[in-house]
């Protein structure tokens, strides 16, 4: 508002003032605009498993289980909960257990950060997370993109999962989770600051009748009531179920608020309950989607009678279906459309925040700086693709695309194995094996091998095709002009809770000099639409 001026110093002083001010909220107002936004599920056709997410003034945040995957629980971010780009992780390691770090005769593959749970209390970013055979651990911080502390353990007990915290209004902390297999829900009081419980919990849920494999609890307060949503019945078939109660030790109320329904969106559920700025509810769901993971939906919620209306209710029913599409108010972004992180061309100083290794990385065989422009790999010794250490992945984010990898062998040594995979329990691969002065490349299928042409080139392109749960692999010795197949079309499969992955790998059977691997670039690439 423009004030009336004293004298014509101060008026000139103020009208600059106004001006300016006006000139900020002008760009303010380009850069955060509030508009519908349509939208088409699923919102991430990725393997952002066990999804929460929170609000945090304009920002959505979604955070999702890794398991042995490292850095561990991607933080993705959105302004109006549809498009969404990667942060970075909030657990650089996972030191709870030497076989996080591959060692030898052992693995932690479907281990490590499962459902995990983010919230926002005193001004602290906070998110619990349980691993199945040390307990459940909390890390915070100031900012969402860290630095996060050191995860410490709140409780150090094994066979307990999906932690959930929540601070009541008058400051006291709780504590909800399950137990490993989806047995009672068990509530604890905790510290005001979140660090350790104060007792050893009470059961406050525990209906296997009606609610067989109930897990996931995401503890809120709303109009009074305390609400929990869980999924129940397991991850392939189950429901959302919503229990409500005037007290956090019950008795809970109990209703199915969704399912399947008519729709081809099995299992809807295990998700997070968000509000706009505005006060509209939306849930963030998972739906199991076979050799792609659980894949991430969106289902407007309304209210009635202070029970969850999730998605939509058809024919006179009482349980929600998810819907196909929408239309969300949400806060417009400048630049292109937003999607979450995939091609690199490895030129910055630090990997880009999609990618994950299969293990705690061993930082002394890798480096972005050895040779500028390029990740190299240093292969330590493996038995196989599943031992090898330094295997670096990253989500799949569409149905239908196109993996390519350009790498230089110029410095590849004797009895190295160098390549581009599906990393699963029954991984495939393109891969170049050099034995003596000898390279050739061939496709490896658990006990198959297809083996193709000797390869003289120091650089060779490689190319994974997937289409739903299959993948087909192609080379190039003319630095892309063209491309050969190799192997046959193979399935690619769910495996430790995870889907399959992209992947880039070397190690060596051979020598303890083992050389090194110069990948230039991957690029990624979307084939086709939406599957639905």
């Amino acid at each position: 508002m423009l004030e009336v001026c004293g004298n014509d110093g101060d008026c000139l002083k103020n009208l600059h003032n106004n001006k300016l001010t006006v000139l900020l909220l002008l760009f303010a107002a380009r850069l955060f605009c509030q508009t519908s936004v349509p939208f088409h599920n699923p919102v991430l056709f990725a393997d952002y498993s066990d999804p929460d997410a929170i609000r945090d003034g304009n920002h959505y945040y979604l955070i999702a289980s890794s398991f042995h995957f490292v850095p561990g629980i991607p933080i993705l971010e959105s302004t109006d909960l549809v498009h969404w780009t990667i942060l970075g992780h909030a657990v650089a390691r996972l030191e709870m257990d030497p076989r996080y770090d591959l060692t030898a005769g052992s693995n932690g593959y479907g281990m490590g950060v499962w459902a995990p749970a983010i919230r926002k209390y005193g001004g602290l970013f906070y998110i619990y997370f349980p691993t199945p055979t040390e307990g459940i651990f909390v890390t915070t911080a100031r900012r969402i993109t860290g630095p996060w502390t050191k995860p410490q353990a709140v409780i150090a007990q094994a066979g307990l999962e999906d932690p959930c915290p929540f601070w009541d209004d008058d400051g006291n902390a709780y504590l909800v989770h399950g137990k490993k297999g989806a047995g009672p829900l068990v509530l604890h009081r905790m510290s005001p600051d979140g660090m350790h419980v104060l007792d050893g919990g009470k059961v406050i849920v525990d209906d296997h009748e009606h609610l067989p494999t109930l897990e996931g609890p995401k503890l809120y307060k709303r109009n009074g009531w305390y609400y929990i949503f869980a999924p129940f019945g397991g991850v392939g078939t189950g429901k959302q179920v919503v229990l409500r109660a005037h007290n956090l030790y019950g008795p809970w109320e109990q209703r199915v608020v969704l399912a399947q329904g008519n729709t081809k969106i099995n299992g809807p559920h295990q998700g997070a309950y968000v509000e706009t700025p505005s006060g509209k509810g939306w849930f963030l769901h998972f739906q199991s989607r076979g050799a792609h993971g659980r894949i991430v939906h969106l289902e407007p919620v309304r209210w009635k009678d202070d029970w969850p209306i999730v998605g939509e209710v058809v024919d006179g029913g009482s349980v929600g279906q998810p819907i196909a599409s929408g239309v969300v108010i949400g806060v417009r972004r400048s630049g292109p459309s937003l999607r979450p992180q995939t091609s690199d061309e490895f030129n910055g100083a630090q990997l880009g925040p999609q990618w994950e290794w299969n293990h705690n990385p061993d930082d002394t065989h890798w480096s972005l700086t050895a040779r500028r422009g390029f990740l190299r790999l240093i292969p330590t010794h493996a038995d196989s693709l599943l031992h090898a250490h330094n295997t670096l992945t990253q989500c799949m984010q569409d149905n239908s695309f196109e993996f390519t990898t350009r790498v230089d062998l110029s410095a590849l040594h004797s009895g190295t194995h160098v390549g581009l995979a599906m990393f699963e329990t029954a991984a495939s691969a393109l891969e170049i094996v050099q034995t003596g002065s000898e390279r050739k490349i061939q496709y490896v299928h658990q006990m198959e091998t297809v083996v193709g042409p000797r390869i003289a080139q120091v650089s060779v392109q490689l190319r994974v095709r997937v289409d739903g749960d299959k993948a087909a692999y192609f080379f190039s010795t003319d630095e892309g002009a063209s491309f050969q197949p190799l192997g046959p079309v193979t399935p690619i499969h769910f495996s430790w809770w995870k889907g399959a992955r992209p992947a880039l790998f070397a190690y060596t059977t051979e020598s303890s000099d083992s050389g090194a691997v110069d990948f230039d670039w991957v690029r990624y690439q979307a084939l086709g639409g939406n599957p639905w």
